[in-house]
């Protein structure tokens, strides 16, 4: 084997010099935490606040979103209109994208998925629903397995009018985060959810005309 001491003093030189730094960069990480990694709070550096209109649309659209991808999902498996089908497959790829999203935020913020605060109280009316929905536009357990005990026709009403009051209450919540929000993150999507679920309820409202139903 060549020993170092007949390497080119350059190359011991610049081993040495990327030894150090490599060793100064570990010591940094160690010392002194990145502005992205929890503080001793819980919370990230520069993180929206607990009581945030940002903190608390991602918790709660989150779960929203949830329950509309289950729906979803349902009514996927119990009819074989196809456009009912294509409209279940968008709102599954397209709020599970979301919902992961604002996951995500939540985590980088250093901020619990849940919490013990009323649903909306960042909207500034908090909310405590008496008909056994988590929050306004959400579907009731009785519902759900309304839903999930119907097929063909008599499941696609049903899932066209649970989802047309479920996008109703979730495009009121986007418009106020998208109006209150701090982050460009949360300003964002909300706005362009706002628009979206907007647009499938005008759909929505299309197909159920077209099976002879109300939403």
């Amino acid at each position: 084997m060549t020993s170092v001491a007949r390497l080119p003093r350059s190359l011991v030189w610049a081993g040495a010099v990327v030894f150090v730094v490599a060793v100064g960069l570990v010591l940094l990480m160690v010392v002194r935490p990145s502005a992205a990694s929890p503080t001793g709070s819980g919370a990230s550096a520069g993180a929206p606040s607990e009581s945030s209109a940002d903190v608390g649309f991602a918790r709660d659209m989150s779960v929203h979103h949830q329950q509309a991808v289950e729906m979803a999902f349902v009514v996927r498996d119990r009819t074989e209109d196809e456009d009912v089908r294509r409209l279940a497959y968008d709102i599954i790829n397209t709020q599970a994208n979301q919902r992961g999203m604002m996951l995500g935020w939540l985590e980088s913020w250093g901020r619990p998925k849940s919490s013990e605060r009323p649903p909306m109280e960042w909207m500034g009316h908090p909310v405590t629903a008496s008909d056994g929905s988590l929050m306004p536009g959400m579907a009731t357990d009785t519902q759900l397995d309304g839903l999930r005990a119907a097929s063909g026709r008599d499941a696609e009403v049903r899932f066209l009018r649970l989802m047309t009051v479920h996008h109703r209450a979730g495009a009121d919540m986007a418009r106020a985060a998208a109006g209150s929000a701090a982050t460009d993150e949360i300003r964002d999507l909300a706005a362009g959810m706002a628009r979206a679920q907007e647009s499938e309820i005008s759909l929505m409202a299309d197909m159920l005309e077209a099976r002879g139903a109300r939403p």
